[in-house]
């Protein structure tokens, strides 16, 4: 295995914006839907959340085995072909299932919409790959940050649009953020820049591009495997939160889709200023394991505040806690980039794509059954925040884990 390359790859900053823009126009697209489709879902179950709920488990289920299965192969792909062609099959790929969703006439259809657009949205890693090609590791937890901010903005736009163009129509939503992912791919097409030259490409070898040899290349590198167990359980968590969000504000605080729109939207300025502004300042000054645990610390606290808060006002309170879980995966990402060579960057998100995907199976069918169960009347309790608290007790047990393996 190579050492890491530590010298820039040529112009950092300029490279880096094109892949923050690429970026940011995916996730305005999918932020754009997330107000609506589980409420989209429910207007196929007749009304019934309960029901819903179940589905909308399945479809993230379904979502994220496809990401599963797909997330090596990309890897692989990128580090063999290039990180450009990758990233504009996915862009075009999700305009392709955000007008399949839009023209849904059953649930049928709308779960073929969710099976494409796990499929296609596997090479996100493939922005993390990018960023590893084009920066130095001294500086990469920071632009890790920044791309996180990416997501942040498009949380700050996108389901406050889509929740206005929800209140019009739940269809309209899918037809903007389709023409979103469009805009993303000729803007890739004709700006983007290739970050990984030839010279610098592995084979593809297909007995590795896949779930099983994923693991192996994990299980491979020591140091690696407790940091991407960590990032497993971290990502577990995470789910909670799009996995209930809608669901949680609609049965617990009667929350409209706009008011869930601009709840999100605060959700997202918030973790926009942790990742833009606070990422690499942090990462810096207490270095990058330090900073990682801290982002697990407040992440527990968001979610157990999430899971306490009787009205809708004290569940605001959780926002900038939950903002700080973001100080997590940057730095912990940036931990493990360093662990291996710079041919094997796209193997490497892929297989933490493929590990997540795995998380991202089990969350949405935990988090939205164990709600299911907590709300149901026959039962007779009544704990909705259940799955919060759960969630929070994952994010100490990743913090220990991944402290251990730091060094």
């Amino acid at each position: 295995m190579s050492a890491p390359h530590e010298e820039p790859r040529g112009p950092t900053r300029a490279a880096f914006v094109f892949i923050f823009v690429t970026v940011l126009l995916d996730m305005l697209a999918l932020g754009i839907i997330v107000p609506v489709l589980p409420k989209l879902i429910i207007e196929f179950e007749g009304g019934d959340t309960a029901n819903a709920a179940l589905y909308y488990g399945a479809f993230g289920t379904v979502w994220a085995a496809m990401q599963f299965l797909a997330a090596p192969f990309i890897g692989a792909l990128s580090d063999r072909f290039g990180r450009r062609p990758v990233i504009l099959m996915s862009t075009l790929g999700l305009a392709l299932d955000y007008f399949i969703m839009a023209t849904a006439p059953t649930l049928r259809w709308l779960f073929l919409g969710r099976v494409l657009s796990g499929i296609t949205s596997a090479s996100f890693a493939t922005g993390y790959a990018y960023i590893a090609d084009v920066t130095t590791k001294e500086k990469r937890a920071g632009y890790y940050g920044m791309l996180g901010a990416a997501f942040g903005v498009g949380f700050v736009l996108g389901p406050a649009v889509g929740g206005i163009l929800g209140s019009f129509d739940l269809r309209l939503p899918f037809w903007v953020a389709g023409g979103l992912s469009l805009l993303g791919t000729a803007y890739g097409f004709f700006i983007l820049p290739e970050s990984l030259p030839p010279e610098r490409r592995a084979p593809l070898d297909l007995r590795n591009a896949n779930p099983l040899g994923s693991l192996g290349f994990l299980r491979g590198h020591r140091a690696l495997f407790g940091l991407a167990t960590a990032a497993f359980l971290y990502r577990m968590a995470h789910d909670a939160m799009p996995s209930l969000f809608v669901l949680y504000g609609d049965y617990r605080y009667a929350w409209s889709e706009r008011t869930v729109g601009l709840v999100l939207a605060g959700v997202g300025v918030a973790s926009m200023v942790v990742q833009a502004g606070l990422v690499g300042r942090v990462a810096k000054m207490f270095g990058e394991p330090r900073a990682m645990l801290a982002g697990f610390g407040f992440g527990a606290l968001g979610f157990a505040v999430f899971a306490l808060a009787p009205t809708g006002s004290l569940f605001l309170i959780g926002i900038p806690f939950s903002a700080l879980f973001g100080l997590t995966y940057p730095n912990l990402q940036s931990i493990m980039t360093g662990r291996v060579g710079e041919t094997e960057q796209g193997r490497l998100q892929g297989s933490i794509a493929s590990l997540m995907g795995v998380a991202g199976i089990i969350a949405p069918v935990m988090f939205t059954q164990t709600f299911a169960a907590a709300i149901e009347p026959a039962r007779g309790w009544n704990l909705p925040g259940l799955p919060f608290l759960i969630a929070a007790a994952i994010l100490l047990v990743a913090a220990g884990i991944a402290w251990r393996e730091r060094a």
